[in-house]
Formats: structure tokens, sequence, C-alpha cells
């Protein structure tokens, strides 16, 4: 299956980590393209502009992962669509251009079903996909979430509860799940 990942998905840390670590483990083909990777740099720089290049740097580490998972958007394909928000043609685009399954985005308002279904496209939310995900394959996922708890503890300096973690990064059901 493969998924066109938006920019607030990629953008915070905790859930762009397990997101990817989810994708490494086969579950499904990450997609984006160059345009939804600047506006995660844009949006780290926004919050801190310190944080711009620490952005770029991780987003170079992504492209060398996944080399063919970003997706050129054709302006003939970005012409032919309407959506709420103009500024989010350019995702369905690369999603159609893609050959996405689904999209994983926070932003339930700009993208109707419809228009979605239209194009074969399901809009899915990071917390339901990811729960799914647990269901599917809970070893992975276990050991992916795991990973990531670690890293954050350890840079931190403190040892976080999981579950606080995974609602912070708008993963309430999966921290749910995974404590129950």
């Amino acid at each position: 299956m493969k998924v066109l990942i938006d920019a607030n998905v990629l953008y915070p840390t905790v859930l762009r980590e397990i997101t990817l670590g989810v994708a490494a483990t086969g579950y499904f083909t990450p997609l984006w393209s160059a345009r939804i990777l600047e506006e995660w740099a844009r949006a780290a720089a926004r919050r801190d502009p310190a944080q711009e290049p620490i952005a770029r740097g991780e987003i170079a580490l992504l492209r060398a992962r996944w080399p063919d998972a970003e997706v050129a958007v054709s302006p003939e394909t970005e012409a032919t669509l309407h959506l709420p928000d103009p500024n989010d043609i350019h995702v369905l685009a690369a999603a159609i251009d893609g050959g996405a399954d689904e999209l994983l985005t926070m932003n339930r308002a700009d993208f109707p079903t419809r228009t979605l279904a239209a194009h074969g496209i399901l809009r899915r939310d990071p917390d339901g996909f990811l729960t799914e995900a647990l269901a599917a394959q809970p070893a992975d996922l276990r050991r992916v979430v795991t990973d990531v708890h670690a890293t954050a503890c350890r840079l931190s300096g403190q040892d976080l509860p999981l579950r606080g973690l995974l609602k912070r990064a708008r993963l309430p059901r999966l921290g749910k799940a995974l404590a129950g």
C-alpha cells in the first residue's frame, strides 16, 4: 500500500519517527513531494529558526533512506483539482501522481472524502492508521514505539511516560491501545 504523508505528519518529530518506523517494517510505502518536505522545513523554522538546519538535515536523511518516495507533481494534475484550501492542492496532486492508496494527514477539513474518493484515495488520520498497524503487526509496531520512546527519553534527559508522549504526538488512541 502506498501512502502519501502530509507535512503535518512529518513534523512533529515523534509522530514522524513512529510513522516512518512503521514504514520501515514494510507495512506501507511512504510518499511525499519536494513541496511537502519544504513545508516541514518552513514549519520548523517558524517554531524556532535554529531548528531549520536540523529539519533540512533530517529531510536529507529521509531522502537517502527512501530515494523512491519523492513524487514529482505534474502541473497538469494540479490544474484539474479543487479543494477548500488551494494551498493543499499540491498534496492531493502528489497523492494522485504517486499512485497513493491513502493520504495520511491531520487536516480533515481541507481534504473532503468525496474528492479523494473520486481519485481512489482514502484520507487517514495518523492515530487511526497507526492503531490499525498495531492490530496488523503488533510486535513490529510495539518495537518501533519502544525505540522512539527510548530516543525521546534519552534526548530529553527525562523518563517520559509513554501514554503522555503519544498524546502530545496526537496519538491518543495508539497510546491507550499500547497501555491496555
